[in-house]
């Protein structure tokens, strides 16, 4: 009997969890550069920043495992191309593979613009256009990125 109760109470507190929030509504846009990770070099300068804010793009709307796998590679091939320190590039890269999951509670997972839990996914024709119209507002109000 102890048994049962426990699991309805279980139930019943993750089916209030889950349907907390509004799961069809993005946060605005928000950057810190290369989160967790320095934006430049501190012996000659190179930044690499502007490659973290567009991967901060990609990670913030969210989407498909598949387009998540590109936006790291792209960061990786960014990196490397502002910098030509591959080690320095692959660090990067096995950084956000490691610690950007979906399903991680942290404020730089896949898909930080939506609610936690997002689960990989395409976004919707209403999705995008809320991604449009959020980046619009971002850039309208801030047109120099966080890297400048």
């Amino acid at each position: 009997m102890m048994q049962r109760h426990l699991s309805q109470t279980v139930l019943v507190f993750l089916t209030i969890l889950c349907s907390c929030g509004d799961k069809t509504t993005i946060r605005p846009f928000t950057s810190d550069g290369c989160t967790l990770f320095p934006d430049k070099s501190i012996i000659n300068r190179k930044s690499w920043c502007d490659c973290c804010f567009q991967h901060d793009i990609a990670y913030w709307q969210g989407g498909t495992e598949t387009q998540r796998k590109q936006a790291d590679l792209a960061l990786k091939e960014c990196v490397y191309r502002k910098t030509g320190d591959q080690a320095l590039a692959d660090l990067m890269y096995q950084g956000v593979r490691l610690g950007g999951s979906p399903y991680f509670p942290n404020w730089y997972r896949w898909g930080y613009g939506w609610p936690f839990i997002r689960p990989y996914g395409p976004l919707t024709d209403a999705e995008k256009a809320l991604v449009k119209k959020h980046l619009e507002d971002y850039f309208s109000k801030k047109p120099h990125p966080v890297c400048n």
